[in-house]
């Protein structure tokens, strides 16, 4: 290694005319440059460079969204379907092309997120608001080369504000149907060598029954949540900084049993935190960042019915040793490549009702993971960008694995941009599918590999823009949980060491297989603005038997999104969204099916000055009654209103 940083000491400071500044080894870079810069990469690229379909909100198309969920406004780009039991705070899915939840890595400036205790070990977005997002971005497809496990479907990374200014501040407040509030401020400033910036946001609802009405739902369940953010960046030398992020977040949700309406409610706390060190040699050729990264969340269900009220108790926790390096080995030419050293642990138990019964042992579990990762990306000829990169994962208790990617993005000066990439991904089983009550510690890891190719269109100086994509992606050893059904012999329908039966454990017994494709249109001409996209995505059990070719439970094969807006020119800006989803299936057997719905929304926002505005919406204008997972409820006709402020 040391001869290495020799190697490479000589070559930037001998060639200094074929070299340029390299870009910063973050994920959490400004997010208003001017131009459209993908962070989702892990080095600022523009978007034209990146081979990957990605999708870019930046705080302008944030704002204007007036959305309060980040899957809220997700679920309107192309190529995502969500599923949620019940209204705000309950058990929320984002699925992208058709991949399992937890296959999408979420990542908040520049720390990934998930939770260890969780079943499938990713990260629940039914607590992720809004809250202080500057600019959220989706890269679809295969992303473990960069982000290692779990980036099978993609990646969503949120990025937060850093002020330019002495000293910025912003908020938004708002009121609504079934007695909701929500109220999100942001303080910041920059003075010398520190800029700042803190985040704070508080949110009510009483919100809808978990079950449907249809099923004996009557009782609403309210959910409340509360967080705050923080960044600080502090230059100690040139060239050298110091970086520190945070986020902690508190969340109560009323949930329900199988039984129908009870008086159980969930408990979610997570916390979030970063401290590094970026240096930057060779005049901005070669730069460094070594960081330090924890998420902590505690998940706690309680049923005041009951004797023993608290009916669930779970756990995880994840440090993260990282070094990532930016490397520009000529013009045109940039390297990213890292080391990352990752530890997580859960303990999870669920305490019997009756206080007679004592409280079994928790479940408990450990997991380390060594990552190697290089991706090099380079301006052949003028509009070619190639893009290659390898991983190599060692996990504590399968080994070694190494994966690659590839791909290509044209930007031709007809201001056509043609994309191809290919991508591999590795999963392991969680702790919880590992050693929780239904673990089975001989699975395998999930295997993953996918491909993508299409084309984008500019014209009249990107006032108009059309395109599509095609993807593809096959699945091994896809974990899902087997039920138990007695009676049965099978082994494994016996909690491992005991005689005690087990409702279901884990198992690789799924093959799965996605592809489709994603068109988008977007125009403005003058003060109105459309824009709109189709996706058809077949994502199937591959598995041999009697499930070959079922569809994956919850996944639509069609679902669309339009949009309009209009300026009118004198601070009020009106407009509309339409979404439509195509029939899914709520499980394996394809036995139960989920209808096609269609959902309006229409917003208003007047400017009462430059920094002060009015806005107005209301969610599901036509009231529609649609499902999303069988019995449970979806919101119904929302009205809201609220005043924003940025200064």
């Amino acid at each position: 290694m040391i001869r290495s940083y020799l190697l490479v000491s000589v070559l930037l400071s001998s060639a200094p005319a074929l070299a340029q500044e390299a870009p910063r080894p973050d994920a959490a870079a400004d997010p208003d440059a001017s131009a459209v810069i993908v962070t989702a990469t892990r080095a600022p690229t523009s978007i034209d460079r990146v081979a990957a379909s990605v999708t870019v909100l930046d705080k302008a198309a944030i704002d204007r969204a007036q959305d309060i969920g980040v899957t809220e406004i997700l679920q309107r780009t192309p190529g995502i379907s969500v599923t949620r039991n019940g209204g705000y705070g309950t058990a929320t899915s984002l699925r992208i092309r058709g991949a399992e939840t937890d296959q999408t890595v979420v990542v908040i400036d520049g720390v990934k997120l998930n939770d260890p205790s969780a079943a499938g070990g990713g990260y629940n977005f039914a607590n992720l608001l809004i809250g202080d997002a500057a600019r959220i971005e989706v890269l679809r497809g295969p992303q473990s080369i960069l982000w290692g496990s779990q980036a099978i479907g993609g990646v969503v990374n949120i990025v937060t504000p850093l002020p330019d200014q002495p000293l910025e501040a912003s908020f938004d407040v708002e009121t609504g149907s079934r007695e909701t509030v929500s109220a999100r401020a942001g303080l910041g400033g920059r003075s010398g060598p520190l800029a700042w910036r803190l985040g704070a946001q508080a949110f009510t609802t009483d919100g809808i029954s978990a079950i449907a009405p249809a099923f004996g739902g009557k009782e609403r369940d309210g959910y409340t949540n509360r967080n705050l953010s923080g960044r600080a960046v502090l230059e100690l030398a040139d060239g050298v900084s110091a970086d520190v992020r945070g986020y902690y977040g508190w969340g109560r949700a009323g949930i329900d049993g199988f039984s129908g309406d009870t008086p159980e409610y969930g408990l979610n706390r997570e916390f979030v935190g970063y401290a590094g060190l970026n240096v930057d040699l060779f005049g901005g050729r070669l730069r460094n960042r070594i960081g330090y990264g924890y998420t902590d969340t505690d998940r706690d269900n309680y049923n005041p019915a009951l004797e023993r009220a608290q009916t669930f108790d779970s756990a995880g926790r994840n440090e993260r040793l990282e070094y990532q390096g930016s490397l520009a080995i000529a013009k045109g030419w940039n390297a990213v490549f890292g080391v990352e050293n990752e530890r997580s642990r859960f303990r999870s138990v669920s305490p019997p009702a009756s206080l007679a019964a004592p409280v079994p042992a928790p479940a408990r579990g450990r997991a380390e993971i060594t990552s190697f990762y290089g991706q090099v990306s380079g301006e052949v000829f003028a509009g070619l960008t190639l893009t290659g990169g390898a991983r190599n994962d060692d996990h504590s208790r399968y080994g070694s694995r190494t994966l690659f990617s590839g791909g290509a993005a044209w930007r031709l000066p007809t201001g056509t941009v043609l994309r191809a990439s290919y991508g591999e991904g590795f999963k392991a089983p969680t702790l919880y599918q590992l050693f929780s009550d239904y673990g089975n510690i001989a699975l395998s890891p999930e295997r993953a590999h996918g491909w993508e190719a299409g084309a984008e269109q500019r014209l009249l100086d990107g006032a108009l823009s059309f395109g599509a994509t095609w993807f593809e992606r096959r699945t091994k050893d896809q974990i899902i949980f087997a039920s138990c059904i007695a009676p049965t012999s099978d082994p494994l329908c016996v909690v491992p060491g005991t005689t005690i039966s087990r409702f279901g454990y884990y198992d690789n017994i799924a093959r799965a297989g996605a592809k489709g494709i994603e068109a988008t249109a977007a125009a403005k001409v003058g003060g109105l603005t459309l824009d709109g996209n189709y996706s058809w995505m077949q994502s199937e059990d591959r598995s041999p038997g009697s499930s070959f070719g079922k569809w994956l439970p919850r996944r639509p094969r069609h679902v669309a999104n339009a949009s309009v807006s209009y300026d009118w020119g004198f601070g009020l800006t009106t407009g509309a969204a339409l979404r439509w989803s195509g029939r899914s299936f709520d499980d394996v057997a394809n036995a139960r099916q989920l209808d096609s719905y269609t959902l309006v929304d229409a917003r208003a926002e007047f400017a009462l000055s430059e920094t002060v505005r009015l806005f107005a919406r209301v969610e599901n204008l036509f009231d529609e009654d649609y499902t999303t997972v069988y019995r449970y409820g979806t919101l119904g006709r929302s009205v809201y209103a609220g005043i924003r402020g940025r200064f």
